[in-house]
């Protein structure tokens, strides 16, 4: 019996050290509130992508932020991050900036202008491709090849 009790102890604690261990290297999230957000903070530092609906539960919309959740290192890594806006009753600066007509997706460059337009789910990987056309991403691109 008391060889067993060290042997319960370490399996009841052994797990949440690892994962505290585990949890010292948070994963960046991505997404960012948008009434919180002036695009302007953004400008040469992200690659903001906004997301527009009518209600949270707008089907799109839930495709939209499924697509994006499910590949956010990919976006992480091109400094996306995702702004989402969801009530039309009140005039955000971004809605009046863009004047969404219920769902619509916004990329913009790293310069704060508007690069793509769509009023349905886009694939994370048209994104990406979209993002690794861009002049300021493929100098970026050089420049990891170079320092590394």
């Amino acid at each position: 019996m008391k060889h067993v009790l060290p042997i319960v102890l370490v399996g009841l604690f052994g797990g949440s050290l690892v994962a505290a261990a585990s949890d010292d290297v948070p994963t960046p999230s991505i997404f960012i509130a948008a009434d919180a957000a002036d695009l302007s903070e953004f400008v040469w530092e992200k690659r903001p992508i906004v997301v527009f609906a009518d209600s949270p539960n707008d089907p799109n919309f839930r495709q939209q932020i499924d697509f994006l959740e499910a590949r956010a290192e990919e976006l992480a890594e091109r400094d996306v991050v995702v702004l989402t806006d969801t009530d039309p009753s009140v005039d955000s600066a971004l809605r009046v900036k863009f004047r969404p007509r219920g769902f619509m997706l916004v990329l913009v460059g790293k310069d704060g202008g508007v690069k793509l337009r769509k009023p349905f789910p886009w694939d994370v990987r048209e994104l990406t491709r979209t993002i690794d056309k861009m002049p300021i991403r493929q100098r970026e691109i050089r420049e990891r090849r170079s320092d590394g």
